[in-house]
């Protein structure tokens, strides 16, 4: 699948995104029940690899 994006629609993309990792990052260390950490982490590694394409440059360093 392919999408074009705007500019303006890249960057409110990659800001939403990052917020979600920040949110599921959070749940996940509150997380007491394994498998719905397992769901999360898995949820937050697709979070990721769809960062890692929209901004490889950045990806990692809003993880936190």
């Amino acid at each position: 699948m392919e999408v074009q994006l705007s500019g303006a629609e890249h960057a409110l993309l990659l800001t939403v995104l990052r917020e979600r990792q920040r949110e599921l990052l959070r749940e996940i260390a509150r997380s007491e029940l394994h498998e719905f950490r397992k769901v999360l982490q898995e949820r937050e590694g697709i979070l990721e690899s769809l960062l890692r394409k929209l901004a490889p440059e950045t990806a990692n360093t809003n993880a936190a």
